[in-house]
């Protein structure tokens, strides 16, 4: 099947894929499966050599894959930003792997003649299906690992965004990693049969989404590494640097167009504040420039899924209907791709759909509060649970916020610092996600099952030392 690709940046159709049904899925499975053996024998030295030539592969095409890219998404500079940052990933997790899982023998504690070593065991076969956002980061910020550990891997990149999967497959043939890293391209049923033919399903996407990949991993009694929708908080508190407030919550709620997970999508500042940093903060969001006509200028890339806009406007329109008021912004404007610019709303409530739906793209709703009990009550109304946000004083005053919050990972006088930051292992609560963290050591760990060797070094007992007259 043809899937028809529109461009971000003309609202064109101008690009094709097809579509993997569940035989080719399948066979594509178990040609990595078969190279499994040879992959698992190199050790973590040889795996390790194997991504640094991955590494080279990528920077030897890296004006092809950040051109993909850049049409995929319509946006340049973070096309760029998204190589290096896979590039320094692979870096970090191969400086970081060797001597990371225990080993050896422990003696026990009830009986220290019997002896325990653990042994770890990679996944065969990891599943990652990666959303349109950010499309090669999301693609390989969980393979990366599980390559390392000693897994295959097969991706599904999203079909919304998928021209950068050619220059990227070239790279994995490049580096001779074919036997064990292989690209599917296709839609929702593509997916289906990735979930179906793997071992471990990782999955970045809507909740809506992410719920049917956990039903069907569930019935195959496979793990699935969730990391989905959020609806992040950002609360000012009095005695805040409002300058800084304002510059992280305009960083946070727009880069990318707001097109991330991990973006603040509600900001809650304190009365004594509130109306000095609306003002700072519309003043700030009007300097924003669109990227388009020209895609080397700017900060607001267009919208990539032409869907997304028909849910920015909702949220607007739902807003000013229900009493809010659009200080800055407003208007899905078009120039042949979508663009938005970045939208503050005041006098917004949590009747509105801004306030509870999920948004991204750059809408900032500003409500007022009087005090921190009722802040951490508004910001934690909500079904996500993925990150959050504080600004205080100092870092004691907002950590102190921010374990009272319901999330995954709470920045503390900035916001969405996960979206620069990856070493602090962080899980997701409520709808936002479920599994181990993608982030800090975790994300290399959760590849692998640990089975227990254990050792009698003494005697074997008797079935007589369970007699009922012992």
């Amino acid at each position: 099947m043809e899937i028809p690709v529109r461009n971000p940046r003309t609202g064109l159709i101008d690009h094709h894929i097809h579509a993997a049904d569940s035989a080719a899925v399948a066979a594509t499975a178990q040609h990595l499966r078969r190279g499994l053996a040879g992959w698992r024998a190199m050790g973590l030295a040889g795996r390790a050599a194997a991504l640094e030539a991955f590494s080279q592969a990528l920077a030897a095409r890296a004006g092809e894959i950040t051109n993909a890219l850049a049409t995929d998404t319509g946006r340049q500079r973070i096309a760029g930003l998204e190589l290096d940052g896979v590039r320094g990933a692979i870096a970090g997790w191969i400086a970081a792997t060797p001597g990371l899982l225990p080993e050896g023998w422990v003696a026990g504690r009830g009986n220290p003649a019997i002896n325990h070593a653990p042994h770890w065991v990679p996944y065969h076969l990891v599943g990652v299906i990666s959303p349109w956002n950010f499309p090669l980061t999301l693609s390989l910020i969980d393979a990366i690992p599980a390559l390392l550990a000693g897994c295959a891997v097969m991706i599904k990149p999203s079909e919304v965004t998928p021209r950068f999967a050619r220059p990227l497959a070239d790279a994995v043939a490049a580096a001779g990693l074919s036997d064990v890293l292989a690209i599917v391209q296709g839609d929702g049923k593509t997916g289906q049969a990735l979930v179906d033919a793997v071992d471990c399903v990782c999955f970045t996407g809507s909740v809506a989404t992410g719920r049917k990949v956990a039903v069907a991993a569930a019935q195959r009694l496979i793990p699935a590494f969730l990391e989905l929708g959020g609806k992040d908080p950002l609360i000012v508190l009095e005695g805040a640097d409002l300058d800084a407030a304002v510059t992280a919550a305009l960083r946070g709620s727009v880069l990318a167009t707001g097109q991330a997970c991990q973006s603040i999508e509600r900001i809650y500042v304190a009365r004594r504040l509130y109306a000095d940093f609306v003002s700072r903060l519309a003043a700030a969001a009007e300097k924003a420039r669109l990227n388009t006509p020209d895609i080397s200028q700017g900060e607001i890339g267009p919208i990539i899924f032409d869907r997304q806009a028909e849910i920015l406007r909702h949220q607007i329109e739902d807003a000013v209907a229900r009493g809010a008021r659009i200080v800055t912004g407003g208007v899905v404007e078009d120039h042949g791709g979508l663009w938005l610019r970045p939208t503050v709303l005041v006098d917004v409530t949590h009747e509105m759909a801004v306030m509870r739906e999920e948004t991204f793209g750059p809408l900032l709703p500003v409500m007022v509060f009087d005090d921190v009990e009722q802040a951490i009550i508004l910001a934690n109304d909500s079904q996500y649970g993925l990150s959050a946000a504080v600004f205080a004083a100092d870092t004691d005053q907002a950590a102190a916020v921010g374990r009272r919050l319901v999330a995954g990972a709470v920045s503390l006088n900035d916001a969405a610092l996960t979206a620069l930051f990856h070493e602090a292992p962080k899980q997701s609560f409520r709808d936002s996600g479920l599994g181990p963290s993608r982030m800090g050591l975790d994300g290399y760990t959760r590849f692998f099952r640990r089975q227990a060797l254990i050792a009698q070094t003494g005697h074997p007992l008797p079935l007589a030392a369970f007699a009922e007259d012992a």
